[in-house]
């Protein structure tokens, strides 16, 4: 297919079976398909639908989400992980603020500038409300076409990637980029999928090499598996009468940056330390089970433990840590495991006491 025979295959497939439905798509303007963008980013339509329709409703313009609380965007964020990316879009909309009076640029070389927006998320905000002519290669369009053109290699690297995006350009129509653009998203999250391509549907499938080939499953080329190495942690559940358990906000830099996260040992001889700080009488305690949170480059185990502790009054005074109350929980930014674990703990402390299991 030359170019235009392909963008015109592609919208003529969207005007019949694209999605124009999703939240990101009504009253589209730059900043509801920015943050749409940096949420779909390594997670699926499915789990973003509800993020992003509370993340608008409670900060529904750049100007709101310049002015929040930290721990409010980053409580918006929960769960859906890659925290940077909710520190980055902040950092975005206060730049946006202070040196572009409120108006995302509409210029792509402009929006790659700003913190958390790469080429393709660039693309996407000015193709999709801007109607700019901009091509994307997101992990959907990138599958897309690897296997229309049969691309060889890892699309990580840099050689394959220009390669790759050398084909966008020039697929990237004049007219309707918007459509074309979405369309494009469309047909990798729907027919162009990871496994079992629905390519007898796909309009595509007269030019793509990698069908015609019959080794639609080989592309993209996979990135070298290597083992991930696990690290270990001891992560104290310190409750006191109140119910309420102590927490830490972790430094804004580095893993879970920002986000309010449980104390991190060693062991349990590091447990003493930890209550001589805050004063805490340490009581019963006992192991719960165990959780393994895999980041893209290593593997934490954890090992938790709830502890009941007797504490002086007002005996936390440090900025950085806070009694979390598990029955009323305040609007915080949490560790996607640490989260899970004060659920874990909120069960066993309202089944009863617990019993005691001293190491």
């Amino acid at each position: 297919m030359s170019p235009e025979q392909f963008s015109a295959a592609v919208l003529d497939w969207y005007d019949s079976h694209g999605r124009k439905d999703l939240p990101w798509q009504q009253g589209i303007n730059p900043y509801r398909v920015w943050v749409s963008e940096i949420m779909l980013q390594q997670t699926q339509v499915s789990t973003v639908l509800g993020y992003f329709d509370r993340f608008m409703a409670a900060l529904p313009t750049v100007q709101a989400l310049a002015e929040a609380p930290e721990d409010e965007v980053l409580h918006l964020w929960t769960g859906l992980g890659y925290y940077t990316r909710a520190r980055n879009l902040q950092k975005t909309a206060q730049l946006i603020m202070a040196e572009h009076a409120g108006e995302f640029p509409a210029d792509v070389e402009a929006l790659t500038a700003l913190p958390g927006i790469g080429r393709s998320t660039a693309g996407a905000i000015a193709s999709l409300s801007m109607g700019l002519r901009a091509a994307i290669l997101d992990g959907n369009v990138k599958r897309v076409l690897a296997r229309y053109v049969a691309q060889e290699g890892y699309p990580g690297e840099p050689k394959v990637a220009k390669q790759l995006w050398d084909v966008a350009e020039r697929f990237t129509p004049q007219q309707r980029v918007n459509h074309y653009t979405q369309a494009m998203m469309d047909l990798g999250a729907t027919l162009c999928t990871r496994s079992k391509p629905s390519c007898l549907l796909c309009p595509l499938r007269s030019g793509c090499q990698a069908h015609l080939l019959g080794l639609e499953i080989r592309y993209p080329i996979p990135k070298p598996r290597k083992a991930l190495p696990q690290k270990r942690t001891l992560m104290p559940l310190l409750s006191n009468s109140s119910g309420e358990v102590l927490l830490y906000r972790r430094p804004s830099s580095g893993l879970w940056g920002g986000l309010w996260s449980l104390p991190e040992l060693d062991d349990l001889q590091a447990l003493e330390t930890l209550a001589n700080r805050h004063s805490l009488q340490l009581g019963e305690r006992r192991e719960l089970a165990g959780l393994t949170h895999t980041f893209s480059h290593f593997q934490l185990a954890i090992a938790p433990w709830l502890i009941r502790v007797e504490s002086q009054p007002a005996s936390v005074a440090e900025a950085d840590w806070l009694w979390y109350n598990l029955a009323t929980p305040p609007r915080l930014g949490l560790a996607a495991p640490v989260k899970k674990l004060l659920k874990r703990a909120a069960d066993v402390l309202n089944a009863g006491p617990i019993t005691g299991e001293q190491p």
